[in-house]
């Protein structure tokens, strides 16, 4: 593996600790689906299982770092200037559907920066991470942003349709953490999602960044009801000359 911080280093191992239990109950959830009950109870004990592994990881080198979480929401520890921001399982809706596209979101910030920051997708074995500073890397390679210029030629990842250009293709995932890292590695060459919270997007907010992408800026102490756009430098400018998005 490349040069990392030692943050960073615990945040990956965290996620692939917690990715074993994911896939587990991924194998287990297939099943559900042809029961009376549902998994819809199953998955939120899994939700659970797996943010637990990931803060009990987190805290072997970390204790006093406080956290974000989307299932406990925030916990404040001694040091109130740095915290974990985690989504255990992002695309839930996926998993709980049999779909195999959700991942594992986690992210550093200090000081109201975020510096580092990892999306695991379990499923594909694919590990999306950042360091400020340190570039963006896939599995150990390194990844850009696209290079498109031309708004035509793209392709888009988008939680919603009204309001946007009819000649912009855009696709709904399910995983807005997913989408930012397609973005930061080429795959998607924007992303535009509204009502999104903190834990949804701020691991692939430092690696669009780190990828050489533009996220539009906004409050990093607002943890929910986030509007985002990234791209590439040349297609941000012409999406916000040519359309009113948000």
């Amino acid at each position: 593996m490349n040069s990392i911080s030692p943050n960073l280093n615990i945040m990956i191992k965290a996620s692939e600790k917690a990715s074993k239990i994911l896939i587990r109950d991924f194998g287990e959830v297939e099943k559900l689906q042809v029961s009376l009950k549902g998994p819809n109870n199953f998955v939120t004990n899994a939700d659970k299982k797996v943010e637990e592994t990931i803060i009990k990881e987190l805290n072997k080198s970390k204790k006093n770092f406080s956290i974000l979480t989307e299932e406990s929401g925030f916990i404040e520890n001694k040091d109130k200037n740095n915290f974990w921001i985690i989504d255990p399982i992002d695309g839930t809706t996926n998993f709980l559907n049999g779909v195999p596209h959700f991942c594992i979101s986690i992210a550093l910030l200090v000081d109201n920066e975020i510096i580092s920051g990892v999306i695991y997708d379990p499923i594909k074995d694919e590990i999306f991470y950042a360091d400020k500073n340190g570039g963006a890397y896939l599995n150990n390679k390194s990844v850009r942003v696209s290079k498109k210029s031309s708004i035509a030629e793209c392709l888009y990842s988008a939680n919603f349709r009204k309001n946007l250009p009819e000649d912009l293709v855009v696709r709904n995932t399910g995983s807005a953490a997913l989408d930012l890292a397609y973005v930061s590695s080429g795959r998607f060459d924007g992303c535009l999602h509204k009502n999104v919270n903190l834990w949804d997007i701020a691991a692939g907010i430092i690696l669009i960044k780190e990828a050489g992408g533009i996220v539009d800026s906004f409050e990093l102490n607002k943890f929910n009801k986030i509007n985002i756009k990234a791209s590439n430098e040349r297609i941000n400018k012409d999406l916000n000359k040519k359309f009113n998005i948000f």
